[in-house]
């Protein structure tokens, strides 16, 4: 068992699937994996009960019974995660369009450097986004912009998906607790951090959008993530 573990959610993710988790089981660090797989129509989790044959005790798979959101696929394997005792839990997504390399430097920036969260972030140094057109791009980036001058949090990408947690902080934060479901969940998730003390460091990485599959972006997730923010702000800590 790795001290480490990946959460990658799915949902009709079977061009990416097998790569992603043969990419991850490749990196220099050994890191376990659990696909949280929203009941996909497409046997994305049929292709995961194969490899895991071949990865005994590394690949791991929960299935659940509908789509229900990004936040309560992390938030279940979270929970999964704390019980197992995984000292870094990391959140990835399945499309490549976070490198498996940088898995490396987000776990080393907990387990050497300090952090108790890190975050890869595509706009601490510049914009590092490939293949989003310039709008996506410039959503993303001023959606950012927004939540740092509303909530204080000192973080260059708050609506970042790649990112890793020390144990001890996802069991400080009440997830219960946690209101949003959709890409509004990762910046409630890093807000509750930083109130609650943590220290979250930023490691600059290249997103580059997929290449196979389908976005789950809507326009209600981006409205979640401009609007929620404000009544984030206004309740703050869950009491």
């Amino acid at each position: 068992m790795s001290d480490a573990l990946v959460i990658i959610p799915t949902f009709n993710e079977k061009e990416n699937i097998e790569a992603i988790i043969r990419a991850v089981f490749m990196q220099p660090k050994a890191f376990d994996i659990l696909i949280v797989d929203d009941n996909s129509p497409d046997g994305t989790a049929e292709i995961v009960k194969n490899l895991m044959n071949e990865f005994p005790n590394q690949l791991f798979l929960e299935i659940r019974l509908k789509k229900n959101g990004l936040g309560t696929a992390y938030i279940h394997g979270f929970k999964w995660a704390i019980e197992r005792k995984y000292d870094y839990i990391i959140e990835m997504d399945a499309d490549f369009s976070h490198d498996p390399k940088d898995l490396n430097r987000l776990y080393k920036m907990c387990s050497k450097n300090g952090a108790d969260v890190a975050i890869g972030s595509r706009y601490s140094q510049g914009v590092n986004v490939v293949n989003w057109p310039m709008k996506r791009v410039l959503l993303s980036y001023l959606a950012s912009k927004y939540v740092r001058f509303i909530t204080g949090i000192p973080i260059h990408d708050t609506t970042a998906g790649f990112v890793c947690w020390r144990r001890n902080v996802l069991e400080t934060i009440q997830l219960n607790k946690i209101k949003f479901i959709g890409y509004a969940f990762q910046i409630e998730m890093k807000f509750m951090a930083w109130k609650l003390g943590f220290s979250i460091k930023e490691v600059s990485v290249i997103f580059t959008d997929r290449t196979l599959g389908a976005s789950k972006m809507s326009g209600n997730i981006v409205y979640e993530a401009l609007f929620g923010v404000l009544k984030m702000r206004l309740r703050g800590l869950p009491k």
